[in-house]
């Protein structure tokens, strides 16, 4: 099976995350330098690594739904990558990832803290687009072993 790759795209940085080939759990990849690489030679190259089947970038809304220049610039840098991938690239509402990842980075212990939470936030961006589009199991679309409505 397929993974799904996961980006968080900064102005210094992109955040990497991958799921499992399941695409039931996301997880921190790698980060990337955008001053010291290419960004989306160095996104193609992860998704022919990982072999990816579908990108998803999250799309930093401003918090009423509307697209703000940060916005824009993630969209551009999308589109230059999705005129070179042979993959489908979507687009998820990131709002409020980044506080997400800082709050799980909070509950580490000071050694375990990563020095950036691209990774971690382009991951908990990742497993919003699982969740979402993950097929209900047999326990979910039934009554949760209630036994006569109780």
């Amino acid at each position: 099976m397929a993974r799904a790759l996961g980006l968080d795209v900064g102005n210094r940085r992109i955040g990497v995350a991958v799921s499992d080939a399941s695409k039931l759990l996301a997880r921190p990849l790698c980060l990337i330098d955008r001053k010291a690489e290419d960004g989306v030679a160095r996104v193609i190259a992860l998704v022919r690594e990982q072999q990816a089947d579908e990108v998803i970038v999250g799309n930093p809304l401003n918090t009423n739904g509307s697209v703000g220049p940060q916005a824009e610039r993630v969209q551009q840098f999308a589109e230059q990558l999705r005129t070179q991938l042979s993959v489908p690239l979507v687009f998820v509402d990131e709002r409020y990832s980044t506080q997400d990842a800082r709050d799980i980075v909070q509950s580490k212990k000071a050694k375990q803290q990563p020095k950036h939470d691209d990774a971690l936030a382009a991951a908990v961006i990742l497993q919003r687009y699982l969740d979402a589009n993950r097929e209900p199991t047999d326990d979910e679309e039934g009554d949760w072993g209630l036994v006569n409505g109780d």
